[in-house]
């Protein structure tokens, strides 16, 4: 049996392949074992059966000291998915991360918007030309659904349906769903496509066209657009996501049912629910003690 490691990478990415994952989800995973594998490799360990236990932790040790307890974990759960492959495929007889725990990630609560910076965001999209309109859109339909960034850049135009106010995104897991927005979003959005309809690139069905005549946009390209939307309303460090938690804040805030935001938001786990609930909570418990406090009522 040919347990050589880097000759079972290749073995079970064609298994991962098989599973219908997402193409990141593969790379994911591939990135994680190979730097194993160079870290063992490093130790003079070339077969997967020689790989131990105290292998794996020095290396999400490392992981943790150069790069980040959030990048460690998520390597940690790459490697489960590899060892447990290994074992199924009777590569080896036990799994060296058996009762292993993932390294324990700080809660970093990212910011939210305020209405106010929000609205300056807006305000600094302003304008009747392709990109302003492009751009009132996009961050429109950010601060209105919570989609995530690729999710809005792989939108295509036949995606939404300005008559239903919904756009289809496909989310993670390949997971379809329907993310309904407001009338201003489905007016920014009607604004856009009839500017849009007149770009040298109108017949792509992406729904996103670059500035001065340039094609389809990118993820990065979105960013920077946003970064820079940002900058111009006083908004530094602004990026796609910090939008997307601003959306799950606001959604909280305002009273909003919990499992329908998992819904709209494309998460199965409450784990993600609690996660992006964090990023202002104590704002939401200040201002739910002023309405429900004790003190003031007697």
């Amino acid at each position: 049996m040919d347990n050589e490691i880097g000759s079972l990478l290749a073995s079970w990415q064609r298994s991962l392949r098989a599973r219908n994952l997402a193409p990141k989800t593969i790379k994911t995973y591939l990135e994680a074992a190979g730097q194993l594998v160079d870290y063992v490799t490093a130790a003079g360990v070339h077969d997967v059966a020689e790989i131990e236990r105290h292998h794996i932790e020095e290396f999400i040790a490392e992981q943790v000291e150069t790069r980040s307890a959030a990048t460690a974990s998520v390597r940690f759960r790459a490697l489960q998915q590899l060892f447990t492959w290994c074992l199924n495929e009777e590569e080896l007889e036990a799994n060296p991360m058996a009762n292993m725990r993932p390294p324990l990630v700080p809660e970093r609560p990212v910011p939210v918007l305020s209405e106010d910076k929000a609205r300056a965001l807006l305000k600094a999209c302003t304008g009747s030309g392709f990109v302003p309109r492009r751009d009132t859109a996009i961050v429109r339909l950010f601060l209105d659904t919570g989609m995530r960034l690729s999710e809005v850049t792989k939108l295509r135009v036949d995606e939404v349906d300005l008559d239903d106010d919904v756009a289809i995104v496909t989310g993670k897991g390949r997971r379809p769903r329907t993310c309904p927005f407001g009338s201003r979003t489905a007016q920014a959005l009607d604004r856009y496509l009839r500017t849009r309809s007149r770009h040298p690139h109108a017949q792509l069905p992406a729904l996103w066209l670059g500035a001065n005549g340039r094609a389809a946009m990118t993820d990065n390209g979105i960013a920077q657009m946003i970064r820079k939307r940002g900058r111009e309303a006083g908004i530094e460090g602004l990026h796609p996501h910090m939008l997307r938690h601003t959306f799950a804040h606001a959604w909280l805030a305002e009273g909003g049912n919990e499992g329908d935001l998992m819904r709209l938001a494309g998460w199965k786990s409450r784990q993600m629910l609690s996660r992006y609930g964090a990023s202002a909570a104590d704002q939401r418990a200040r201002e739910a003690h002023r309405h429900h406090g004790l003190g003031d009522r007697l």
